[in-house]
């Protein structure tokens, strides 16, 4: 059981998991926000073209009520989460990026074989495969 405590601490403390977890908590508040985002702003900007706000336009067949109108609320809140988060990893990676030197290729340790296409060692001046002798 001693064991078992010791792997769940070590998983627990790895950096993945806290990572994730802060991530998670971050991501339920910044919805709060976009949520009110579309909520409070868009969706009546967006009514005042229709009339009023996409939540109010439903429809009735036989009794039930099918409210499409907080479907198209709710997908306009995802455009923008996704587009706001798309734009924060943009300014993130180019904020990590700065001061950071263009990785070099490594130089080439191998080369095509031009009779066989096999690859050989780089100093190699026969083709272990086919024999022949490689420039």
């Amino acid at each position: 059981m001693k064991k078992l405590g010791k792997e769940f601490k070590a998983f627990i403390m790895r950096g993945n998991v806290l990572d994730l977890a802060v991530a998670v908590i971050i991501g339920a508040a910044f919805q709060s926000i976009i949520t009110s985002l579309c909520d409070d702003l868009i969706s009546p900007l967006l009514g005042m073209f229709g009339g009023m706000n996409f939540d109010a336009y439903t429809f009735t067949i036989m009794g039930a009520t099918f409210a499409y109108g907080k479907f198209i609320t709710a997908v306009i809140n995802f455009l923008i989460m996704a587009l706001v988060i798309f734009i924060l990893v943009k300014i993130i990676n180019k904020i990590t990026s700065i001061g950071k030197k263009p990785e070099e290729e490594p130089e080439p340790t191998t080369k095509e074989c031009p009779y066989c296409k096999s690859e050989i060692a780089i100093e190699a001046t026969r083709c272990a495969h086919c024999t022949s002798e490689v420039e």
